[in-house]
């Protein structure tokens, strides 16, 4: 994540003395409100408040640790630590009043009385004050960073600038304890959704364990993040704890380099380990006065490369600690032509259009010619090499010769082919052509697309045929097969049947719904991976489309599958977020002909690894194609015991940019050891763990079925929690159930998994809906992930005064405390958000009052509010702006260090509307009871007593 400021739930607080948003007295008349107006230009504040100063009527109130609901005010101070360590109690005086109705009792319970203090958690990025992680001798507080090292380094005279190698110091015995473990007690003090906003724990490393001070020594947890960051030095360790050893991988936190600059060597000058073949990081030594170096991973000496400290461009020597690859835990490298296979290859984009009725009646032929279109500035081609074809899809094949722009007679000729079991290229030099030398004609071509067919009544598809007739003309030079379709492939290769059969919904038969229908998609995906070639499908139709057979490809080839169904162009909503996703798309670098391999300290092997590609071998995974948008999980086995007071792991992409440059982008992630299994619980990272689980349920939904999902990760939690009780809290658990501080949310998080529409049980989801979030389970970055297990919900109604505005320092616009998923934080007169990062819903209370809907939609009576997708209305009031901006904001993704091209359509739902909009809101609250799914509550006690057995 990008840092311990914008993004990490530490919500500004609000000092004494400050107003309270939008409910100054609590007036309900307009009449007395226009009494009361401000003078001097002031901006007036509205109140929509129905003064609900019922204890718990707000926000997480009476929920214990943090109470952020009708939390106008953000706190006074935080709250102390509690002795148990959990996170602080709230301190209930009353909530504050809101938009709307008259109030019992004096506003703010009279002249001179304290407003209801909000308890924060406490301030150390939340998880509790700095001391008890360090010693008193005291290792300085570096999150994520190399503590202690400041100190070990001065006496180095390591600063800029010193030429002379200086004398290292190995790396000493860790100054003081690692994480410190905080039980608690999940039924009284139960874990609150801001907590998931925090960072992992701080990795702990002995002093002296680099050898430069740079606080980017070590992997931020937005590239790289272990689910235990305190290691077991031994497998039977590991095997006691139940906890997996597993790494988060996402090498690219934007869309774009720009966003997120990481350091570049350009020198060439690559030091590896002869053995291993790491890279050479920050936690190597150096030896015999600077000549050689120890690799971190397998303990050879190599000689130190003599370019090292020689800066050829500028014929003199340089300072050796100056080197990113010394001073940066991730380092991009220019690769020399070793490295390079055949030249590299230039970015290529093959489209593929269904034209049939289906797609060209709902207005998908039209939108995607035209972004395409539009985006052709968008499309990386610095290097001026990039290469697009078309080719049109219904029960034959059109193939679209384009000319170049210099000659002059040149039209675009269609060539039409209907063999769809041979398929062969007509003219195949002229299908893919230079996007620098033919623009004028791509443009006319695409300009012209659409009236092409706009009488095709055809309702055949052979969309199979199609990808094979791709494969053959772009696999010489491999690239992105780009698949718009709406309709179900129905003739020539890869044929698909209507299977979907809602009598099997939610029975022990819905599995067979979620293979593939046909052996040819997978084996067709692993020829595409052969030859470079990656498959991305966007899928919009109306009917079954069979997305459990169709996402085989993107699977295998580093692509991703874009589910939009029921997609019309008719509708402005639809249009807007297909254009705007699929130009972001086309804008996106990605990286070419990839392959990423991790390896590690002695002792650790990478046993498993999840996610889009294809395992080349048993520690090679290969992405013709690599994306930036999605995130890779890789089990670690520990195979012998590890004698080291920490280990490192180093994450590799070798890849072909968009410009045709090879390089290698390289992550080193150093964690200590321990021997003790407090210290790895109190390591442990809630949110990747939870990643780790989600990657291995969706394997074994696919595998095994979607009961044995749900069962395995129910068992998994029991499993921790016995474990936890037995071998940490003593065996005795009172009336409660122990678990530590910085895993409190775990079980809530496995209850959203469960209940998340790719795993629950119900005979209500279509299984290509299910497929689809299946996708997404197993591809979105972490903190997209976490959000879409257990979604985000604001309340807007009484949002503080700094919410929806720009934070003074930062400039980010400050988003309201988060409400943990429940009904219970609802009340009658409120307005919500509800985002699961896919979807958002803007819930309007039965009772929301008129000044209200006015200020936020522009209509005085809930009955004209239009409901369904829908945008906000742009008005001219303070408000207005400020729900406008939370909405915004709650879509940021480069805030929070991931890249995503998902716009998320927003569904205004009032309470008392449409029943089947109000379902579809209520099943993202985690916390309720519904469908089949049991409450948090339930869950818990259900926790409690597996766990008391």
């Amino acid at each position: 994540m990008s840092g311990p400021h914008e993004g990490y739930g530490q919500y500004p607080l609000q000092q004494p003395g400050e107003q309270p948003p939008y409910s100054d007295q609590g007036y309900a008349d307009p009449a007395a409100a226009a009494q009361h107006a401000p003078e001097h230009g002031k901006k007036k504040k509205r109140a929509y408040a129905a003064g609900a100063f019922d204890v718990g009527a707000g926000g997480n109130a009476a929920l214990g640790g943090q109470l952020q609901g009708g939390g106008q005010f953000g706190a006074p101070a935080p709250a102390p630590v509690p002795a148990d360590g959990g996170y602080p109690q709230p301190d209930v005086q009353g909530q504050p009043a809101a938009y709307g109705a008259p109030q019992p009792q004096p506003p703010y319970g009279g002249p001179g009385q304290p407003y209801g203090g909000i308890g924060q958690p406490a301030a150390v990025g939340g998880y509790q004050a700095a001391e008890p992680y360090y010693s008193a001798a005291g290792a300085p507080a570096v999150s994520g960073g190399v503590a202690g090292l400041a100190s070990g380094l001065s006496a180095m005279n390591l600063g800029p600038g010193t030429q002379q190698q200086p004398q290292q110091l190995p790396p000493q015995p860790r100054a003081g304890p690692l994480n410190q473990l905080y039980p608690t007690d999940l039924l009284n003090q139960p874990f609150n959704v801001s907590e998931l906003d925090l960072p992992p724990p701080p990795i702990i490393l002995p002093p002296n364990s680099s050898v430069t001070p740079s606080p980017d020594a070590n992997c931020q947890p937005k590239y790289v993040r272990s689910t235990l960051n305190a290691v077991p030095t031994s497998h039977s360790l590991l095997k006691k704890s139940k906890l997996p050893f597993a790494l988060v991988i996402q090498p690219y936190a934007a869309l774009h380099d720009l966003d997120d600059p990481v350091p570049v060597v350009q020198d060439q000058v690559i030091s590896r380990c002869r053995r291993c073949r790491s890279y050479i990081n920050p936690f190597v030594a150096f030896l015999d006065h600077g000549h050689r170096w120890r690799c971190n991973m397998c303990n050879l000496t190599n000689d130190v490369p003599q370019a090292f400290d020689w800066d050829a461009a500028a014929q003199k020597t340089v300072d050796r600690w100056q080197r990113h690859e010394l001073n940066h835990a991730v380092v991009e490298f220019v690769a020399p032509q070793e490295y390079m296979v055949r030249p590299p290859q230039p970015l290529v984009y093959l489209f593929l259009f269904d034209v049939g009725y289906a797609s060209v009646s709902t207005g998908l032929l039209a939108t995607s010619a035209r972004t395409i279109l539009d985006s052709l500035n968008r499309i990386p081609n610095a290097d001026r090499r990039t290469r697009l074809g078309f080719i049109a899809v219904d029960s034959s094949l059109h193939y679209f010769s384009v000319p170049r722009d210099s000659d002059e007679n040149g039209e675009t000729s269609m060539l039409v082919v209907s063999d769809l079991d041979e398929p062969f290229l007509p003219v195949p030099q002229e299908l893919l052509v230079p996007l620098a030398e033919c623009r004028n004609s791509v443009e006319n071509f695409l300009t012209k697309l659409p009236d092409m067919f706009a009488d095709n009544q055809n309702n055949g598809s052979c969309m199979g045929s199609a990808l094979r007739a791709g494969h053959k003309l772009i696999s010489p030079l491999g690239g992105k097969i780009v698949v718009l379709s709406a309709s179900l492939p129905n003739v020539g290769y890869g044929k698909l049947d209507m299977r979907e059969d809602k009598k099997l919904l939610g029975t022990s038969k819905e599995n067979g719904l979620l293979q593939t229908a046909s052996s040819f998609y997978k084996s067709f995906a692993v020829e595409c991976s052969k030859n470079q070639v990656s498959i991305d499908m966007f899928l919009f139709s109306s009917h079954y489309q069979d997305v459990a057979s169709l996402s085989n490809l993107p699977r295998y080839t580093g692509g991703q599958t874009w589910f939009y169904p029921g997609w019309n162009a008719g509708r402005p909503e639809d249009a807007i977020k297909f254009a705007s996703e699929f130009s972001d798309y086309l804008s996106s670098e990605i990286g070419l002909e990839a392959v990423l391999r991790v390896r590690a300290t002695t002792g650790l092997r990478m046993s498993t690894f999840y996610g889009n590609f294809f395992n080349r071998s048993s520690d090679l995974c290969a992405f013709p194609a690599f994306p930036r948008d999605q995130c890779y999980v890789v089990e670690v086995a520990i195979d012998e015991n590890l004698g080291k007071p920490f280990i490192c792991l180093q994450t590799a992409v070798l890849h072909t940019t968009c410009n045709g440059e090879r390089r290698i982008r390289v992550m080193t992630l150093a964690l200590p050891t321990t021997t003790t299994l407090a210290d790895v619980y109190a390591s442990a990272d809630q949110c990747a763990i939870t990643t780790y689980f989600t990657h291995k349920a969706v394997e074994r939904a696919l595998s095994n079925g979607l009961d044995s999902a749900r069962d395995g990760l129910q068992s998994r939690i029991t499993e921790l929690l016995q474990t936890f009780r037995k071998e940490l809290a003593g065996g005795s658990m009172g009336g409660g159930l122990q678990f530590p501080s910085n895993l409190r949310g775990l079980p809530a998080l496995f209850l959203g998994l469960i209940k998340h529409v790719g795993l629950r049980k119900s005979a209500q989801i279509p299984s290509d809906l299910r497929s689809a979030a299946l996708c997404l389970l197993s591809t979105l970055p972490l903190p997209l992930l976490v959000q879409y297990i257990y979604p985000r919900l604001y309340s807007l109604h009484d949002m503080p005064d700094n919410a929806g505005v720009p934070d003074p320092e930062t400039s980010h616009i400050v988003l309201p405390p988060p409400l943990n998923l429940s009904s219970e934080r609802f009340v009658p007169y409120g307005l919500y958000l509800i985002d699961d990062g896919q979807t958002q819903f803007l819930w309007v209370g039965r009772d929301a009052v008129p000044q209200l809907l006015v200020d936020v939609f522009g209509v005085a009576d809930r009955t004209q509010l239009r409901v369904g997708k829908g945008s906000l209305p742009e008005l001219d009031n303070d408000f207005n702006e400020r729900v406008r901006a939370v909405v915004q904001k709650s879509r940021d993704h480069k805030s929070r260090g991931v890249g995503s091209i998902v716009v998320p359509h927003l569904y205004i739902v009032r309470e008392d509307g449409e029943p089947s909009l109000k379902l579809w809101a209520q099943t993202l609250l985690v916390e309720d009871r519904a469908d089949q799914g049991m409450s948090y509550q339930q869950w818990m006690g259900t926790m409690r007593e597996k766990v008391v057995q």
